[in-house]
């Protein structure tokens, strides 16, 4: 069986995350969607929203993929789960440049483990979780950008005082 595992913080869960899963349909039997803590990255959602968010966006997928939240070396979860693909959604030449050197680095831990990288449909290739949450924060409309059920969640977490 070819696993796959996309990594990510997903704060939040956009069409652009959404048609990388779909996609991956063709490379992978079973995709793990890998919730990651990233020091670097404050979350609007916490995992449990997060988890929450994916469970209702991707139930038409039924077995095919996996979601779960994890700590610690994505090489290390890829060997103790047998997964064989990393798959990574690039929009733009700076995230390729984030992700080359990560992907060379995870080669050079598990040679046997490889990175995939999709590029984004024109349709999202601007959309990113930042900018949604911009766009959020000032009240604009995010129907087009993530899943309603998604907007939503956003608008709840802006509506709160303090936001």
């Amino acid at each position: 069986m070819r696993i796959g595992i996309y990594p990510g913080s997903f704060d939040p869960l956009t069409y652009g995350h959404l048609d990388i899963i779909k996609r991956s349909k063709n490379i992978c039997d079973k995709i793990i969607v890998a919730i990651a803590r990233n020091s670097e990255k404050s979350g609007l959602f916490s995992f449990k929203e997060r988890l929450e968010m994916f469970e209702h966006c991707c139930r038409e997928y039924g077995d095919y993929i996996e979601i779960v939240a994890f700590d610690g070396l994505l090489i290390d979860y890829c060997r103790e789960r047998n997964i064989s693909f990393i798959i990574r959604g690039l929009r733009s030449v700076s995230d390729f440049e984030y992700e080359n050197p990560i992907a060379a680095v995870n080669h050079k831990l598990a040679p046997e483990i490889e990175t995939i990288f999709m590029m984004s449909r024109e349709e999202t290739s601007l959309v990113s979780s930042r900018l949604v949450k911009e766009v959020a924060s000032y009240h604009g409309d995010t129907s087009s950008l993530v899943p309603q059920f998604v907007s939503e969640k956003i608008q709840q977490k802006y509506s709160k005082p303090g936001k």
